[in-house]
């Protein structure tokens, strides 16, 4: 492990201004669960590791604005069991229960989930300089693949790891970003960034900037939500596929539907010409099939991730399933 630093700022003030003029490679640490792993192997770099840990107002679930603020140093055990928000939003409980372990649940926040870096073997491994560490080549490209993505790869083929960031776009969540000058709202959909924009980072934080909580709207009458997440082992893990949907089924059809998977892209991926297909019908395995078949015209299967596909339609089968029942 490379010798860091660590700065322990008091308040959002502080902490953006310490951010904003630092010049050296920093880290920022919200739980620790994935950035230790990657300081302790090398592939962080950082000089300076700021412990977000008593930065004051970062953590907590209060009611706001007509729905609900997350502060980004609440810990996932928390949200999980808030009983008046996940009555709200059931797909996000099952989404935070859906992650690691109650020890890492106890650990981990939400913005460190928003925020994580890539699971990509290429990515992790020290020895070797893909295009997201400042290297020329995607190795997965032409190499092992199999966990890679089905969307959006272009110049990297990461898939983004997060299992409340499907929930949260769904959901209609907006993230608030604190920065030296002011804080800014985004939708949490336009946080995240395809590599083509920028392939070393994987969301619009630059510097200075920091997540300091996300909001969520109160649902629509009738809306309902669910979270299906399709893994490799049966003890926790990382979604191979998942599937966030936010609907309203009214008169037998839907009124409004939101999806959006994980573990196919490296972004959350929004299915917005599934939604296109299901809204206003009723539903039926037929749509359903018609829908998937629909989102899976954008993707670009690779040698050893084909498989994704039917992982696709079964993970969007049973979240409209969940909704519709």
């Amino acid at each position: 492990m490379r010798e860091f630093r660590i700065a322990e700022p008091r308040t959002a003030a502080e902490l953006a201004a310490l951010l904003a003029e630092t010049a050296e490679p920093v880290a920022l640490m919200a739980g620790g669960t994935d950035l230790l792993d990657e300081l302790k192997s090398g592939v962080a770099a950082a000089s300076l590791v700021v412990d977000l840990r008593r930065v004051e107002g970062l953590a907590g679930i209060a009611r706001e604005g007509g729905g609900w603020r997350v502060g980004a140093m609440t810990r996932v055990a928390d949200l999980a069991g808030h009983a008046e928000l996940v009555k709200d939003h059931p797909a996000l409980r099952e989404a935070a229960l859906s992650l690691a372990t109650p020890q890492l649940r106890n650990a981990g926040t939400v913005g460190g989930n928003l925020c994580q870096r890539p699971r990509c073997w290429y990515y992790r491994d020290p020895q070797i300089v893909c295009r997201k560490k400042g290297g020329y080549n995607c190795y997965a490209f032409q190499g092992r693949n199999k966990y890679h993505a089905l969307f959006g790869g272009g110049s990297c083929f990461i898939v983004f790891p997060s299992d409340l960031a499907p929930a949260l776009i769904a959901l209609g969540a907006k993230a608030a970003v604190g920065t030296v000058k002011a804080d800014k709202v985004v939708p949490l959909e336009a946080f995240y960034a395809l590599p083509d924009a920028d392939v070393t980072r994987e969301n619009v934080l630059a510097k200075g900037d920091f997540l300091k909580s996300v909001w969520l709207p109160a649902p629509k009458a009738g809306q309902r939500s669910a979270y299906v997440k399709l893994k490799e082992r049966g003890t926790w893990d990382f979604a191979v596929v998942s599937a966030a949907i936010a609907a309203v089924v009214e008169g037998g059809a839907f009124k409004d539907v939101s999806i959006v998977m994980g573990g196919v892209a490296p972004v959350p991926w929004r299915l917005k010409k599934a939604e296109d297909v299901l809204r206003g019908q009723a539903p039926d395995p037929d749509l359903v099939l018609r829908a998937a078949g629909a989102a899976l015209a954008d993707a670009a299967p690779m040698r050893e991730n084909a498989y994704k596909t039917d992982l696709v339609r079964a993970a969007l089968a049973r979240a409209v399933g969940a909704v519709a029942a």
